[in-house]
């Protein structure tokens, strides 16, 4: 029996995408499983989700901590005490520091509910819809040092509707980061991701495809 890839996962919220993770790892869809949920937010949702699934965690407040590489380094000795290979973050409102880059280079993923490089940072389905975007979506990538630019390994793209609203945009981006997400650690878990300047490369590749999506549709 193959080892499974320990992750662990970052969480500052509701822990949706933390949710999709799990359901993954125990259904076997992807050989890994999920070694430690960490939250910075002592009422996180992802706390009791993990509390639900029997997967250790802890409450690590960064406000008890005088500087990011502070708080940084108390996230590495957590997560190296519980043997993580991977680090997702889901759903982490922190920036994280270079500490944490170089411990764990390359092996740090985060989802971002945009087509980067479009719309980085926060209220991107609503900066879509403002700008008049007739796509948008979801990205997993690497986590680089700037903010949401790492190499993009998979999106998912949405058609922004006519009449989308920021929250009937943002609920159907997230049933695609329940799909993406997990996909993107089985790639990891399998070994096929290869990171070449900015581009993850698949190995082996798969079929490619030249398919094209229109919003509004041409008829």
């Amino acid at each position: 029996m193959s080892k499974k890839l320990r992750i662990g996962a970052l969480a500052s919220g509701g822990g949706t995408n933390l949710q999709a993770i799990i359901d993954r790892c125990l259904d076997n869809s992807i050989d890994a499983e999920v070694a430690l949920v960490i939250s910075n937010n002592p009422d996180a949702g992802a706390l009791e989700r993990a509390r639900k699934a029997g997967i250790p965690f802890q409450c690590i407040d960064h406000r008890g901590f005088d500087s990011r590489e502070s708080y940084d380094a108390a996230l590495v000795k957590a997560l190296q005490s519980a043997g993580v290979e991977l680090v997702v973050l889901a759903g982490f409102m922190r920036l994280i520091s270079s500490v944490l880059l170089d411990a764990y280079p390359g092996r740090i993923m985060n989802i971002h509910p945009a087509l980067l490089p479009a719309f980085p940072g926060l209220h991107v389905q609503r900066k879509a819809l403002e700008y008049g975007a007739r796509f948008s979506g979801c990205t997993v990538h690497f986590v680089d040092k700037g903010v949401d630019t790492g190499p993009i390994i998979i999106q998912a793209v949405v058609p922004v509707l006519d009449n989308d609203t920021e929250q009937s945009l943002s609920e159907r981006i997230l049933r695609q980061e329940h799909r993406i997400y997990p996909q993107a650690i089985h790639l990891f878990a399998q070994g096929r991701l290869r990171v070449e300047g900015r581009r993850v490369l698949l190995d082996p590749p798969l079929s490619p495809t030249e398919a094209a999506l229109t919003n509004p549709e041409i008829r």
